[in-house]
């Protein structure tokens, strides 16, 4: 029998607090990655309660080196939803964010629901169509730093997302070995490439729906899916323009706006 983990309330308002607040807290110091995982379901549906929507996943540690940097061997899970959203083009205000960064990803779009009981490898065939995109991350904890469960806890310091024009994975081609640079105020800052996420762009995929099979995340017709970072993340700066590049699939930009008081 599987048993629920209990939810640690005070560290879901803490959290909430540190979101709303817009001020970061000291590490949860959290050890128990399956109790992390019930903080982040409860504090993700205190945004729903508030009147957003979930519209997608992301993934994190999608890095092999990271993986190793931090000891583990899978990727961590976190929820996207709708008021993260920020249109391409859009812009970004500071001031309601803790110590952001972005970074440049590969988004999927599922065209179907991905039932619990298919084959992992099946959800490939859930997917109609790929983009560039952009993630805005925010850890909520003091000076960016974190344990495992920590962050697993925090929303995998989900704060925004951007997602540039759709190309139907049928036409998209080959996804892997995609140059891809982070590029501010004109200037390249980052580059990389698609095959930072878990070797093989594609490979982000399976990692998810083994995920939701083994923790009972329902993947849903319309979700975006955020692959994970091809390059490290850079600062946001007030007044910065922000282009993510994917070599085949395009590019997507954001507005920075303001500072921190």
């Amino acid at each position: 029998m599987t048993t629920t983990p209990r939810v640690d309330d005070a560290l879901v308002q803490r959290l909430d607090d540190a979101v709303t607040g817009v001020r970061e807290i000291r590490n949860a110091e959290a050890t128990d990655v399956d109790a992390a995982y019930a903080v982040q379901e409860a504090l993700v549906a205190r945004r729903l309660d508030r009147g957003a929507v979930q519209v997608g996943w992301k993934l994190g540690f999608t890095s092999l080196a990271k993986m190793a940097q931090m000891g583990v061997s899978d990727v961590i899970v976190g929820r996207l939803t709708s008021d993260m959203l920020v249109p391409d083009g859009g812009s970004v205000d500071l001031p309601g964010l803790i110590h952001p960064r972005v970074e440049p990803e590969v988004a999927y779009r599922l065209a179907r629901d991905v039932s619990p009981d298919e084959p992992v490898d099946d959800i490939l065939s859930a997917v109609d169509a790929v983009a560039p995109a952009l993630e805005i991350i925010d850890s909520r904890y003091q000076d960016f730093r974190f344990t495992l469960a920590d962050v697993v806890a925090d929303n995998t310091s989900a704060a925004g997302f951007v997602i540039g024009p759709w190309t139907s994975l049928r036409d998209a081609g080959e996804l892997g070995g995609l140059p891809v640079s982070l590029v501010v105020d004109g200037e390249v800052v980052e580059t990389g490439s698609t095959d930072a996420i878990l070797g093989h762009p594609l490979k982000a995929l399976p990692a998810l729906a083994g995920m939701a099979l083994r923790r009972g995340f329902r993947l849903r017709a319309g979700q975006v899916i955020l692959a994970g970072a091809a390059t490290a993340a850079v600062p946001l700066r007030p007044g910065s323009g922000v282009v993510g590049r994917v070599t085949g699939l395009g590019s997507v930009r954001i507005e920075v706006r303001g500072g921190a008081e």
